[in-house]
C-alpha cells in the first residue's frame, strides 16, 4: 500500500463515519502570537475548543502538516540521528466538538487500524491514564473499560501524566489520553524481550502510531483545573510512522514518503544510502530529505528565510541541510533545489499550494544555499585566522567565543569549527561556548519572556468589532487580564464593543483612547464636548498602547487598570493614524494590481507592512524593476486615485462567491467559508483590514524604494496622503537650498558644470600621484637591503593603496630578485603590500608574507606568489609590523 492510499483510506473511513473532510491548515501561523508554526493537528481547531468560534461541523477528520522545531515541541537535534523523529511531519485527525468521546474514538480507531489497515491485534499496545494524585485526577477507567472489548487486559498499560495527560500548553484546554503503539520487530526479537517493557521507552520499533486525547479540562493560568463545558475529541496519528507500520519497514526513511528523496539525494551525489544509524553519511542524507520538506512547505505557505522570527528558524533548517550536505556528503554547490520537483511529484496532488508555488520555492532554496556556501567559504577564512592566531600563542584550544561568534554571527556551523579544530590537533574550549550559548538564550528569553495571568471574567458576551463602521462608540469591559514582560505590567483588555482594529493582513493594530463614564466633566451622551474641551481629567484617561487579536478576542493593551473596571468607557481611535494607515493599505491593493498589468500575472503577495508612516509590498518576480517599469506602476496606481473610484464592501460573502467574481486570495492566508472581499473598480482582493471610502483620499502615491528580500522575492517601500505630500514639499526645500548654494536657477546645466570641472581636477590629481609614485621609485631603488639570496625594500610611508600597487610593480620590474615591503597608514588605516619579483616567486610567497605581518595590525589579506595586500584595524601595531618585515 503507498503512502497516498494510506493518507486517503483515513479520509475515506472517517467521511463514512460523518466527519467533515478539511484541508490542512497553513504550516506557519501568521495571526498566533503563542505559536509560529502549527505544531499539531489540532492548532486549527484551537478556537472551537476555547469556545471562542463555532466549529464547522461536530465531526472533522484531516491530515495537518506540523513542523516542530522551537519552544516546547522541538525535533530538530533528534532527526537523523533515528529512525522516526521529523521536523515537518503530517498529523492524521479526527476529532469531535461536544459530539462523541471516548467509547467512540476507542471503536473507531480500532476498526481503522485492524480492519482497514489490517495490522496484526497481537501487535497493538494501548495505554491509559493511571491518574494523579497532587492534581486529584483519577485512573481513566472509562477508556480502560473501553478498550477491554478489543484488547487484552495484559496489552493495556498505565501511563503517568508525562505520557498520558494532553496539555495544549501552560494553559488552556487539556485532558487525559490513549497512545496505541505498534511492535513491528521480528518473531524472535518479540519472543526474546516482551513488548511490555519498550512501550514508551524509545525503542525504535516499538513506537507510538496515535494519541486519542479526551478533552475534559482547561489549564488556568494559576494551575489549576476546571471542566469544561463540553467534552471533545482530539485525535493525532504520526503518518509517517504508520507508513513504516503498513509497509513493514523499520524506518520511517525507508517508506515511500522518502525513498524517491533519498534516491534522487544519491543520484545528485553518487553515494549510496545504506539506512546505517551511525554512518554520518546516512545521517546527512536523512537530515537533507527530512529538512528540504520542512522548507519546501514553510516556504509554500507564506515563510520566506529571514533573519528573525519564523524566517529565521525555517532558514536555519535549511542550513542545517546545507551544512551536513557539505561536510558529509562533499556537495560544495548548490543541489537541494533539484529536490523540490520530486517532492511536489509525490506530495503536490494532495497539498496544492506546493504546486502552486513551486517555482518561487525552488528559486529561494537555490538562493539560499548559494549564499550559505558563500558563507561557509568565507567562515573557513575567518576560522584560519582564529587557528592561526591560537597556535601563535602557543595555546592547545579555540577560544570558546570565537567560535561561538562564528556560529552566531556568520552562520558557520560550531560542529564544523572541531572538525577543523581538530585537523589542526587543536580542540574547542567547550565552556566557553558553551557559556556564550547560555548568554544568548538568556537574552532571547528574557526579550521574550512575558507571563500571563488568568482572565478576570466581568460579563459573558460576545465581542463585538465595530471599527470598520466607527472610530467612536460607547463600550465597556468584559474581561481583563495582567501581564508580564521586560518592560513591566500592563494589562489586557476586552471591550464588548471594539473601535479598535486589531493587527493583522500585515496592517498595525490601532492606537486610542478610553475615557471612563466617571471622569469629572466627562458627559458620556456628548462625548465630542471631552475631545474638543479643554477638561482636567487627564489622569482618567487610558491609553490604548496597541490592539492584538488572539483566539478570536480583540485585546487592548494598557498600562494601568482603570480604578473602576465595571464603569461605561467611551472608546476613541486615533483617527489620524487610522487615516493614514487605511490609505496606505488601500494603496497596497492598487499598488497589487498595477505590477500584475505592469510585470505579468506571476505576480503574487509574498508579505506587506502597512502603517500610518509608510507601506511595505513584498512580491513575487524575477529581476529588477527597472525605472520605466517603476513610473509606470506609479502612474497606473496614481491613476486610479484620480478616478476617485468608491470602495465595494462584502461582508460575509461565501468564499466560493468570492473567488467566482474574480477576488484574489492571498499568500499563506487561511480563509474560512465566508470572507469579506475588497473591490476597487477591477481591484478584488479578500481582505479583513480598514479601507478608505473612495481611492481619491489617498491623496498621491510615491514609490520609495524597490530591492530584492530573498530569491524571486522584491520589496517596493513606498508612501501615500500626508507622508507623500511631505515627501515632495521636502524635495521642493532641498531644490531651494540648491539653487541658493550654487547661486543658480539652472541646476541641472550648474551641475554638469561641476562634474566636469570635477573630472578634469581628479585627472590632475592622479597624474600628480603618478609623478609623486615615479620619484618615490626612483629613491627607493637606492635603499634596497642584501639579504642572501635576495634584495629587500621595507618602507613605512603614508601613500594611496593605488600609488603604492605601482611603485611595487615598478621596482618588480627594474628591480631582480626583490621583495618589496610597503607599511602604509593612508586614511588612518593600516595597509601592508608585498610584492615579489617574477624570478623569487618559486622561492617566496608575497600572500604567506603579508599574511604573517598582518598579525601585527589586527588584520588579514592575501595574494598570489607575486603581489599580496592586506589590511587592519590596529594602527598602533605598524612599528611591530616594520620590525619584523625587516626581520622575517
Amino acid at each position: 500500500m503507498t503512502s497516498q492510499q494510506i493518507r486517503q483510506q483515513f479520509l475515506d473511513f472517517f467521511k463514512a463515519k460523518n466527519h467533515l473532510i478539511v484541508p490542512s491548515a497553513p504550516i506557519v501561523l501568521k495571526d498566533d502570537p503563542t505559536l509560529m508554526f502549527s505544531n499539531s493537528g489540532m492548532t486549527q481547531f484551537k478556537d472551537y475548543f476555547l469556545g471562542y468560534k463555532e466549529p464547522k461541523a461536530p465531526r472533522i477528520a484531516d491530515t495537518q502538516k506540523c513542523l516542530r522545531v522551537s519552544g516546547k515541541h522541538n525535533d530538530l537535534d533528534d532527526v537523523g540521528r533515528d529512525t522516526y523523529h521529523h521536523t515537518m511531519f503530517e498529523m492524521l485527525g479526527n476529532w469531535s466538538f461536544g459530539d462523541y468521546f471516548k467509547k467512540d474514538a476507542i471503536d473507531f480507531a480500532w476498526e481503522l487500524l485492524t480492519e482497514v489497515y489490517k495490522i496484526p491485534k497481537e501487535d497493538l499496545y494501548v495505554t491509559i491514564f493511571e491518574g494523579d494524585a497532587s492534581e486529584d485526577l483519577a485512573r481513566d477507567q472509562d477508556a480502560y473499560d473501553f478498550w477491554k472489548k478489543h484488547v487484552d487486559e495484559s496489552r493495556i498499560i498505565n501511563g503517568n501524566k508525562k505520557d498520558n495527560f494532553w496539555e495544549m500548553g501552560e494553559s488552556g484546554p487539556c485532558g487525559p489520553c490513549s497512545e496505541i503503539h505498534v511492535d513491528l520487530r521480528t518473531e524472535k526479537e518479540k519472543k526474546s524481550v516482551s513488548a511490555l517493557e519498550l512501550v514508551n521507552n524509545d525503542h525504535p520499533q516499538v513506537v507510538e502510531i496515535w494519541n486519542l486525547v479526551f478533552m475534559e479540562f482547561n489549564r488556568k493560568a494559576d494551575g489549576t483545573l476546571e471542566k469544561l463545558p463540553a467534552q471533545h475529541v482530539d485525535t493525532g496519528m504520526g503518518f509517517e510512522r504508520l507508513c513504516m507500520a503498513l509497509q513493514r519497514k523499520t524506518s520511517n526513511y525507508d517508506t515511500d514518503v522518502f525513498t524517491p528523496l533519498i534516491e534522487k539525494v544519491e543520484q545528485l551525489s553518487g553515494l549510496r544510502y545504506t539506512g546505517i544509524l551511525a554512518d554520518e553519511k546516512d545521517i546527512a542524507i536523512r537530515v537533507v530529505v527530512d529538512h528540504i520538506r520542512a522548507v519546501a512547505f514553510a516556504i509554500a505557505d507564506g515563510q520566506l528565510p529571514s533573519t528573525g522570527g519564523a524566517g529565521y528558524v525555517i532558514r536555519r533548517i535549511l542550513r542545517r541541510a546545507i551544512s551536513y550536505s557539505y561536510r558529509f556528503l562533499g556537495m560544495n554547490e548548490a543541489f537541494l533545489f533539484e529536490l523540490v520537483a520530486v517532492l511536489n511529484n509525490e506530495m503536490g496532488g494532495f497539498f496544492p499550494e506546493l504546486s502552486r508555488q513551486q517555482k518561487l520555492v525552488t528559486e529561494v532554496i537555490k538562493e539560499e544555499e548559494i549564499s550559505f556556501l558563500k558563507t561557509i567559504e568565507l567562515g573557513l577564512k575567518r576560522i584560519d585566522l582564529v587557528i592561526n592566531d591560537t597556535l601563535s600563542k602557543n595555546e592547545k584550544s579555540l577560544p570558546g567565543a570565537a567560535v561561538f561568534e562564528l556560529y552566531d554571527t556568520y552562520g558557520f556551523p560550531a560542529d564544523l569549527s572541531r572538525i577543523i579544530a581538530e585537523e589542526k590537533g587543536l580542540t574547542v574550549d567547550e565552556a566557553g561556548f558553551n557559556e556564550e550559548m547560555a548568554k544568548q538564550k538568556e537574552r532571547s528569553k528574557k526579550s521574550s519572556a512575558q507571563k500571563v495571568y488568568d482572565w478576570v471574567i466581568l460579563e459573558e458576551k460576545e465581542q463585538q468589532f465595530v471599527g470598520y463602521d466607527q472610530t467612536e462608540t460607547e463600550t465597556y469591559i468584559t474581561r481583563y487580564r495582567k501581564i508580564e514582560n521586560k518592560d513591566g505590567e500592563y494589562y489586557q483588555i476586552v471591550l464588548s464593543n471594539s473601535p479598535f482594529y486589531p493587527e493583522g493582513g500585515g496592517q498595525v493594530g490601532d492606537k486610542g483612547l478610553l475615557v471612563p463614564s466617571y471622569a469629572e466633566g466627562f458627559n458620556i451622551a456628548k462625548p465630542e464636548l471631552y475631545f474638543s474641551a479643554d477638561l482636567n481629567v487627564s489622569e482618567d484617561l487610558i491609553e490604548i498602547l496597541e490592539t492584538k487579536k488572539e483566539n478570536n478576542l480583540i485585546i487592548s493593551l494598557i498600562k494601568d487598570l482603570p480604578k473602576d473596571a465595571g464603569a461605561v468607557f467611551y472608546a476613541k481611535v486615533n483617527t489620524g493614524e487610522r487615516r493614514n494607515t487605511q490609505a496606505n493599505h488601500s494603496v497596497t491593493h492598487l499598488l497589487h494590481e498595477a505590477l500584475r498589468e505592469v510585470l505579468g500575472t506571476h505576480v503574487e503577495q509574498k508579505g506587506s507592512f502597512v502603517g500610518p508612516e509608510y507601506l511595505r509590498f513584498d512580491f513575487s518576480h524575477f529581476a529588477k524593476l527597472s525605472e520605466d517599469d517603476l513610473k509606470l506602476v506609479e502612474q497606473k496606481v496614481n491613476q486610479k486615485i484620480k478616478e476617485n473610484i468608491a470602495l465595494e464592501e462584502y461582508r460575509d460573502i461565501p468564499v466560493a462567491e468570492a473567488m467566482a467574481k474574480g477576488a484574489m486570495a492571498l499568500f499563506g492566508e487561511k480563509y474560512g467559508d465566508t470572507v469579506r472581499m475588497i473591490q476597487f473598480g477591477s481591484s478584488k482582493e479578500l481582505c479583513g483590514g480598514t479601507h478608505v471610502k473612495s481611492t481619491g483620499e489617498i491623496g498621491h502615491f510615491k514609490i520609495v524604494s524597490e530591492s530584492s528580500t530573498a530569491a524571486g522575492i522584491r520589496r517596493i517601500e513606498a508612501i501615500s496622503g500626508d507622508k507623500s505630500a511631505a515627501y515632495f514639499q521636502n524635495l521642493e526645500l532641498q531644490l531651494s537650498e540648491i539653487s541658493q548654494l550654487l547661486k543658480s536657477k539652472d541646476l541641472v546645466k550648474s551641475v554638469e558644470k561641476l562634474i566636469s570641472e570635477n573630472s578634469a581636477l581628479k585627472a590632475e590629481i592622479e597624474s600628480l600621484k603618478k609623478e609623486k609614485a615615479q620619484g618615490e621609485t626612483a629613491n627607493w631603488k637606492n635603499d634596497f637591503i642584501e639579504k642572501g639570496d635576495h634584495k629587500r625594500l621595507v618602507k613605512k610611508a603614508s601613500l594611496e593603496a593605488g600609488s603604492v600597487k605601482d611603485i611595487v610593480f615598478q621596482l618588480k620590474k627594474e628591480v631582480p630578485s626583490s621583495i618589496i615591503i610597503i607599511i602604509s597608514d593612508a586614511g588612518d588605516k593600516p595597509m601592508i603590500t608585498v610584492g615579489v619579483s617574477s624570478d623569487l616567486e618559486s622561492t617566496y610567497h608575497a600572500g604567506k608574507i603579508v599574511k604573517e605581518l598582518a598579525k601585527e595590525i589586527q588584520g588579514g589579506g592575501g595574494g598570489n606568489p607575486g603581489f599580496a595586500t592586506a589590511g587592519g584595524k590596529n594602527l598602533a601595531g605598524i612599528d611591530a609590523a616594520y620590525q619584523k618585515a625587516l626581520e622575517i
